[in-house]
C-alpha cells in the first residue's frame, strides 16, 4: 500500500497564529545526482502553505542521502533552492537538518555553506546511525535494521554537534563583522 499523497491543503486552512515548517527531501528510489529535482519539487509544492523550511540532507531511512551533506554537493543543492527561493514573491527561511554523525571538518564545511549560502539556520540533530554503546546485542540489532536512533543514543553526540557549532559559528560571525 502506497502512503498518502501529503494535503497541503489542509495546511492552508490551518490558523494563522501556527508556524509551520515543511521538511523537504529526496525521494528514497532518487540518485543523489537527480536529488536537487525531488527537494525543487517539494519545495514548490509546500511554499504557499509553510513558513519555512527544513532541508533534510541527514534521514538515515533513505539510502544514501547522508552523501548530501559532503560539501560540493551540499553547496549545489542549497545555492539552486537559495536561487528558487529569492524568484518568489516572499522567500521563505530555510534551515538545514544535519546529522550528529558529522566529523569536526564536515561540521565546518557545512558552518562555512550555512555562511555562504545565507542560510537562516541549521537544525541540529537529526537521529544517529551510530550503535556504539548499546547494550543490545547485535543479533538482534540486525533483525531491528539500521533506521536511526533518538534520545539517550544520540543526546551526548547531539549535544556536542550544537556546542561545536555554536562555537565555530560565533567565531566566523565574528570575522565576518
Amino acid at each position: 500500500m502506497k502512503a498518502p499523497k501529503p494535503r497541503p491543503k489542509r495546511l492552508q486552512l490551518r490558523k494563522s497564529n501556527i508556524i509551520v515548517g515543511g521538511n523537504i527531501g529526496k525521494n528514497k528510489l532518487t540518485p543523489n545526482e537527480d536529488a536537487v529535482s525531488d527537494y525543487e519539487k517539494c519545495f514548490h509544492a509546500l511554499y504557499d502553505s509553510v513558513d519555512y523550511f527544513v532541508v533534510n540532507v541527514s534521514s538515515p531511512n533513505t539510502p544514501g542521502l547522508r552523501a548530501l551533506q559532503e560539501k560540493e554537493p551540499l553547496k549545489q543543492l542549497l545555492h539552486h533552492l537559495q536561487t528558487i527561493n529569492a524568484l518568489k514573491p516572499k522567500a521563505k527561511p530555510i534551515l538545514l537538518k544535519i546529522a550528529p554523525d558529522l566529523t569536526q571538518e564536515q561540521l565546518d564545511d557545512i558552518i562555512e555553506i550555512v555562511h555562504e549560502t545565507k542560510l537562516a539556520g541549521i537544525v541540529a540533530t537529526n537521529t544517529t546511525i551510530s550503535r556504539e554503546g548499546l547494550n543490545t546485542p547485535a543479533a538482534e540489532l540486525e533483525k531491528i535494521g539500521m533506521g536511526g536512533l533518538s534520545g539517550l543514543p544520540v543526546k551526548e553526540k547531539a549535544t556536542e554537534v550544537i556546542r561545536y557549532i555554536h562555537r565555530k559559528s560565533g567565531a566566523i560571525s565574528r570575522l565576518l563583522l
